[in-house]
């Protein structure tokens, strides 16, 4: 089975190896998306990593690679530019449609967004197109020059600070920035096109997704991304970035399906490689992750293996009492059941049995408490927690289980 993220190279547009990852949901695949960074940056940049990982949830396998001379891709920064950085997409979407399928989504930050713009009408599988915080125009990265731009006019090239690292950027990557007419090119690429910007953008304002969508043919979308910062750095903003781009993009991909369409119920859980402990769960139709505390050494992006014994417990107990109140007729209220666990010594245990307390061992103990709204008559209480008790998880709790194990490839 493939893992959750693999890494994955490819020759870019000088023939240098560039480094990519790829993010493959657990389960089928609706769609491949291709993602591009933003100026300087890496595939391995926390919001792309958040990203992809919620996109792969999704369904959406995501190809997120480093251009020529940045991150672990081979090759000199100094001799790429902008259309460089389009070569290099074109030869990742060669990659995809080798060795799995075409992008059918492209997604780009910031100046990638811009490339992604400039490159979309030549991936003729392409189905939709995401920028966030993209610039209208290539030459907004000038800006970011500062005095320097003199220089590397006047002497063909300087080092330039860019985010506390320093790049040599030469005459030609200015050149040929400003000779990109990236508003012909949004017109002809006729796509799907949806803009994510933050108003508080302080590294390309939001006038450029105003340029953007006024260049853009129908159908188009704007989303405001309202107190992110450029680079997405708060977990929430690229949370919420993920679930907007895969909730437009279900209009333009295939549904999702189920994972099986057997009888037979299962469950998957693969390790994602992202984090220590974060494993992407697959049960049916749905995906969700599995996680440690950030105190354990995980990333809390999902309930932990405990959360989700006590999940079940809480919402088989919810069910089985809806279900006896509906048999019996009786207008109960809505339920709540919180549920919590601990690990005790069998001898402080006071639900314990005899042979339990004589065990020096420690044993799991579930703490349910049921919560009804509305008033509840003095003589229910007892005939729900009578019925609780026989709610299927909690008796697989409390009775012997067997669990057998099979080894694939022993």
């Amino acid at each position: 089975m493939q893992p959750m993220t693999s890494r994955a190279s490819f020759p870019g547009h000088s023939g240098a190896s560039l480094a990519a990852r790829l993010d493959m949901p657990n389960g089928r695949v609706r769609a491949f998306a291709l993602f591009a960074h933003c100026f300087t940056c890496s595939k391995d940049l926390i919001a792309v990593r958040r990203i992809a990982a919620d996109l792969a949830r999704a369904g959406i396998a995501v190809l997120r690679f480093d251009f020529t001379g940045l991150g672990s891709s081979e090759g000199e920064f100094a001799s790429t530019n902008f259309s460089s950085n389009v070569a290099d997409l074109l030869a990742a979407a060669d990659w995809l449609r080798e060795n799995h399928a075409a992008p059918a989504l492209l997604i780009g930050h910031s100046l990638g967004g811009a490339a992604m713009l400039a490159v979309a009408a030549d991936i003729p599988e392409a189905r939709a197109v995401v920028t966030i915080g993209a610039p209208a125009d290539a030459d907004h990265v000038l800006a970011n020059f500062d005095a320097d731009l003199a220089t590397i006019e006047r002497d063909g090239q300087a080092d330039v600070t860019l985010a506390g690292r320093s790049f040599r950027i030469a005459r030609q990557f200015v050149d040929d920035v400003r000779g990109v007419r990236l508003a012909e090119r949004i017109k002809a690429m006729r796509k799907p096109l949806l803009i994510l910007h933050s108003p508080r953008d302080e590294t390309v304002s939001i006038d450029n997704a105003t340029a953007i969508f006024i260049a853009a043919r129908h159908p188009k979308s704007f989303v405001s991304l309202d107190g992110a910062d450029h680079l997405l750095t708060r977990e929430a903003d690229a949370a919420f970035a993920a679930s907007v781009i895969a909730g437009w993009a279900s209009r333009y991909l295939e549904a999702d399906a189920p994972q099986g369409q057997s009888a037979i119920e299962h469950v998957r859980v693969t390790e994602t490689g992202e984090g220590k402990f974060q494993n992407a769960v697959q049960a049916g139709p749905h995906r969700l992750f599995a996680d440690e505390p950030v105190s354990a050494g995980g990333l809390d992006t999902g309930p932990s293996p405990y959360d989700f014994l006590s999940i079940a417990l809480g919402a088989c107990t919810s069910m089985t009492l809806r279900m006896y109140a509906d048999f019996k007729k009786i207008p109960l209220g809505r339920i709540s059941v919180d549920v919590s666990h601990a690990k005790v010594h069998a001898k402080d245990c006071a639900d314990c049995t005899d042979e339990e307390r004589r065990s020096a061992k420690r044993i799991d103990r579930f703490e349910r408490v049921i919560s009804v709204e509305g008033d509840l008559p003095a003589d229910l209480a007892d005939k729900i927690e009578e019925i609780a008790g026989k709610c299927p998880v909690h008796r697989t709790l409390e009775g012997s289980s067997k669990v057998k194990t099979v080894v694939k490839g022993r």
